[in-house]
């Protein structure tokens, strides 16, 4: 279940500056203010020290990575999809400084903050952020996962984050599923169907997070309705450039739209629609009547026709084709 950023704040800032903060005001402020240490009680099981660190904006993309169990797919992040940090974080910096955890070697894993982390790295803006030692896998997923809750991740993230709980048995079916993630059973089909579809495909939108349960659907059939070869022929064309950058429009939504219409078309050229040999309905009879002859079927269109002609039409019918 989504919870607002304030909330999310008060919830992983518990202390600031060795003082218990008892509301949300003033766990957000302990943030906004950017104490130099913080106290963070992680999974109601443990109280972690972390430090602030200011990482250059030429050290970022190097010296920090982001955790490996994090559901968010960090190849969609991108200017587009980021554009609702970016405005800020250009203006004013970074208002939030992102959660992570010391690795070897001086280097940082980002445990909270992935979007804030790219946004840095788009921008070349320095990178804020809280570090910590001794955080073990099961405490990063923890600060991973509650930090994600804040901005809803992609229905192809969801779907992934699904598939491992089925893969694991924590889960039986696609109706145990939507119980147990709180959500439709036409959502956890929508999202199971995305996290089947190639990275290559979804890449080729400007924000993977605003595509709806309806685009993913005919993404799916498109691309299953390929054969493997001509399957990496579209996947080898959507390899040469994210395709939202050569669609001449303005706006998320629009470029969306283009972009499935252009994939729709590279579908429709791997594999053209059969054409259905059309004929015309001939008259026998002005207004009673008419057949339609078609490779080798033959329909009869009868108007007016009494009960005594039906049998007869139909006995001559049987008679001269068994």
């Amino acid at each position: 279940m989504a919870i607002k950023t304030s909330d999310l704040n008060a919830r992983l800032f518990g202390k600031a500056d060795k003082r218990k903060a008892t509301t949300v005001q003033e766990a957000q402020k302990a943030v906004s203010d950017k104490a130099a240490v913080i106290e963070l009680s992680v999974a109601g099981e443990q109280t972690v020290q972390f430090e602030l660190v200011k990482i250059p904006a030429h050290e970022v993309k190097n010296r920090t990575s982001v955790f490996a169990d994090n559901a968010r797919e960090q190849s969609f992040l991108n200017e587009l999809a980021l554009s609702d940090i970016l405005v800020t974080l250009k203006d004013r910096g970074q208002q939030y400084p992102a959660v992570g955890r010391w690795l070897d070697g001086d280097k940082i894993e980002v445990l909270d903050g992935s979007r804030r982390r790219m946004s840095c790295i788009l921008a070349e803006q320095d990178f804020l952020i809280y570090v910590a030692s001794d955080i073990n896998a099961k405490h990063a997923k923890f600060l991973s996962d509650v930090a994600n809750a804040h901005k809803p991740l992609s229905l192809f993230e969801r779907g992934k984050e699904m598939q491992a709980m089925l893969s694991r048995g924590e889960v039986s079916d696609q109706k145990e599923l939507a119980k147990v993630c709180q959500c439709s059973e036409a959502l956890v089909s929508g999202a199971l169907k995305a996290a089947t579809l190639p990275l290559e495909m979804l890449q080729a939108y400007p924000s993977v997070g605003e595509l709806g349960r309806p685009t993913i659907v005919k993404l799916h059939r498109m691309y299953f309705s390929l054969s493997d070869s001509e399957r990496g022929e579209l996947l080898t064309k959507l390899r040469q450039q994210p395709l939202w950058k050569d669609v001449d429009a303005q706006g998320i939504s629009r470029i969306t739209r283009e972009v499935t219409l252009l994939i729709e078309q590279w579908r429709d050229e791997l594999k053209p629609k059969p054409m259905v040999e059309k004929s015309d309905t001939e008259e026998l009879i002005a207004g009673r009547a008419s057949y339609r002859h078609q490779g080798d079927a033959l329909s009869i269109s009868l108007k007016n026709v009494s009960q005594a002609e039906s049998e007869a039409i139909l006995a001559f019918i049987k008679n001269h084709l068994s």
